[in-house]
Formats: structure tokens, sequence, C-alpha cells
């Protein structure tokens, strides 16, 4: 289970961006968190993601209190949930090509054997091309570098995901494939998902149930 429990975090003017927050996902649930845009949702992801150390509250990722946050959580918990944000340009180190993007879990855990291998294959999953695989963030289009952040979240095989406004910038086209793709590997993998949106009827359509940003925190 992934639980949030009691989460206060990112501050803003002295006040808390989120106060006493609770959220639970089971393993192979998928879970809408809905809100407005600025109500504190993605500081809230970014917590759910192990990106964010909250200033009080505790989260629980299958049966272990997370007690350190970015590189310094352990390395089970670390790579146990993807994660994928609103904006790929701002997630994607524009030095990278694409191949390499997708790959860079991989590398950055010591696993560079299949690395590649695990990217083409990967990139096919989330309808890249191999032609794409070369370019660099510059030269894709935001729905094709949004793919390979899909894929990039993906490729160590996560048990949890998060994702933040995932399809927010995306054509309806592209949002309809990258859902699909994430509930295929929920379904193969037994995954949790948290889908954080602002769009009522995606998320209640992709998921099993959806809360709503006023249930879930308090103020």
């Amino acid at each position: 289970m992934l639980e949030l429990d009691a989460i206060t975090a990112g501050y803003e003017r002295g006040a808390p961006v989120v106060r006493d927050a609770r959220l639970t996902v089971e393993p192979g649930e998928s879970v809408g968190l809905l809100g407005p845009s600025g109500c504190g949702k993605s500081t809230l992801a970014k917590v759910a993601a192990l990106l964010h150390r909250p200033d009080a509250g505790t989260v629980t990722l299958d049966g272990r209190v997370v007690d350190g946050w970015r590189h310094r959580a352990p390395r089970e918990q670390r790579t146990s949930v993807g994660v994928v944000f609103q904006q790929p340009r701002l997630s994607a180190d524009p030095r990278l090509r694409l191949r390499d993007l997708i790959a860079e879990p991989l590398r950055a855990t010591g696993q560079r054997t299949g690395a590649d291998t695990a990217a083409r294959e990967l990139a096919a999953t989330v309808g890249l091309g191999d032609e794409l695989l070369g370019r660099r963030p510059h030269e894709v289009s935001d729905g094709q570098l949004q793919r390979a952040c899909l894929a990039r979240a993906l490729v160590l095989r996560p048990r949890w995901l998060v994702c933040d406004e995932m399809t927010a910038m995306l054509d309806a086209s592209t949002t309809a494939a990258l859902v699909a793709v994430v509930e295929a590997y929920r379904r193969e993998r037994g995954a949790g998902l948290l889908a954080v949106g602002h769009d009522r009827i995606l998320l209640e359509r992709w998921c099993d149930r959806t809360v709503r940003w006023e249930d879930v925190a308090s103020g």
C-alpha cells in the first residue's frame, strides 16, 4: 500500500501549500486526485513519489515508513516509484538523446547491460519509432517527448506510478495512447497508480476511484 498520512508540505507566503493530507492507494488500484490548479496536488504528488520531504506526516510504502527522500531514499523504495510530470521539457535533460533519456534510470542504478535494448523495447511500447531515439528533446514534439518520459518512468518496472497532470499538454489522441500504455502496464504488473489532474471526466474514466482535493487535505 502507498499511504500518505497527515502530510503537511511546501510553504508559500508563510502558509503550507498542503495541510494534513491523507490518501491511500492499494496495490493494483488506480486513484485519481482531482483539484484545481494551484491547490497543492502537485506538491502532494511529489511527496508520494519520494521527491519532496514533507514538513509533517508520514509516507508508508509497501509496509515501510519512508525516512529518506530523493537520492537518500533506500534504493528499494526509490526505484519502486515511477513518476511522469506535466511538462516534459522541464523534466528531461536537453542534452540527452531520447534513447539515453529512457535508459537513464537503469544506468543511474548500475544496470548498464541491456539498457539500450530495454530503452528500444519501451520506446516501441509507448509509440516511439527507432528514428526518433537519436533525437534530443528540442527535436521532437511535446507528445513525443512525453512518450519518452513515460517510458523512462516504466523502465525500472516500478510497483507504483505517479502521473502528475501527465496529459494536460497533450492532444486527445496522444492522451488516449498514453493512458492505454499505463493501463496495460498496470494490468501486467499489478502496479498501483496515483493520477493527479483537474479533468474530472478523464480521471473518472481512467481510475477505479476519484477523490477530490477538499476531501484529501484541510484548508
